[in-house]
């Protein structure tokens, strides 16, 4: 009887410090499942070609996002190519929709740029030296699937002139230990107060790493956008030039 009260007893064990996973043993098993660590340490530059579709028309963008933090989102409509979020490490600006005028984004703007750039290749790789803090939260299904839930918890963020906080919450699938959704609320606008969502599906291997194919992005509970890529390129040779800002 005592063997087999002691079996049982390390059955629970095991049973129960396999699903009581921290959230840095989730990053980890993260990381480990989509490439390796030191693999994603060595990325040095994004860039994803992705389409969405808006009122039946097939809209290509472009998104690079470098290491050093330098970013730019290309869109091309009706012809035209408009840059958008367009840093430079100093400067944030981007094209007018209706003048196609290259504009200044305004010094709140930049400066939570210079924040958000620090989140390469994303949010966890260097969270703790970017200043972030990361807790467990109870488990969740998302979108039907059971999850483990993470709260990252940012440098505050800068409103309307005021501080606001800065946390993101992340759902990991509990077999792939992927993130599937993410959910942020939104600080600003019509929408302000309500919670952002943020949906990824179809990972695919791209040289080694894991990066998902498929995002939509909406309103918790509601019909969100699609964003489908159609190719994703790692350690692109970029032209520094392109994200420095034009002389008129």
């Amino acid at each position: 009887m005592k063997k087999t009260t002691l079996l049982l007893l390390f059955i629970s064990f095991l049973g129960n410090h396999a699903f009581s996973q921290t959230a840095d043993e989730i990053i980890s098993t993260y990381y480990e499942n989509t490439g390796g660590i030191e693999n994603w340490k060595k990325l040095e530059g994004i860039t994803m070609f992705a389409s969405v579709n808006q009122m039946g028309m097939e809209i290509p963008i472009e998104m690079i996002k470098l290491k050093n933090g330098n970013q730019l989102t290309k869109i091309t409509f009706q012809g035209k190519e408009i840059n958008q979020n367009v840093y430079d490490g100093k400067v944030l600006w981007g094209n007018n929709f209706m003048t196609q005028e290259a504009e200044k984004a305004d010094q709140e703007s930049t400066d939570n740029m210079k924040q958000e750039v620090l989140d390469f290749p994303d949010a966890f790789m260097n969270y703790k030296e970017n200043g972030y803090t990361l807790e467990k939260m109870p488990d969740e299904d998302f979108d039907g699937t059971s999850c483990f839930k993470l709260k990252l918890t940012k440098k505050p963020m800068m409103v309307d002139g005021k501080e606001e906080q800065n946390v993101v919450f992340y759902y990991f699938d509990k077999d792939s230990f992927v993130p599937i959704g993410q959910q942020t609320e939104v600080k600003s606008g019509q929408m302000k107060g309500q919670m952002g969502e943020v949906k990824l599906s179809d990972y695919q291997e791209v040289d080694g790493l894991y990066f998902p194919f498929s995002m939509t992005q909406g309103l918790k509970g509601g019909e969100g956008q699609a964003i489908v890529m159609t190719k994703i390129a790692l350690n692109p040779k970029v032209d520094g030039s392109i994200f420095t800002f034009p002389k008129k």
